[in-house]
């Protein structure tokens, strides 16, 4: 089984917030292209805590279906 999260999500560089996220920097996530796992997610507020990492052939769907253009 291949572990899906990382413990510390700020060991990456290249993190990027959507561009539907707001100036006030509230609630948001980040996701992180081109990692070789799949797509990590984390948490902007925790910068440090964990991140989970959807498979690649999942992501297009699940941005799909909560209606993000990509």
């Amino acid at each position: 089984m291949t572990d899906r999260t990382i413990s510390n999500a700020a060991i990456l560089t290249g993190w990027r917030k959507s561009s539907h996220s707001n100036a006030d920097a509230g609630s948001c996530l980040e996701v992180l292209d081109a990692h070789p796992s799949g797509v990590p997610v984390r948490d902007s507020k925790h910068p440090h805590g964990p991140a989970v990492i959807f498979a690649s052939d999942a992501w297009r769907p699940f941005v799909a279906a909560v209606g993000v253009t990509l």
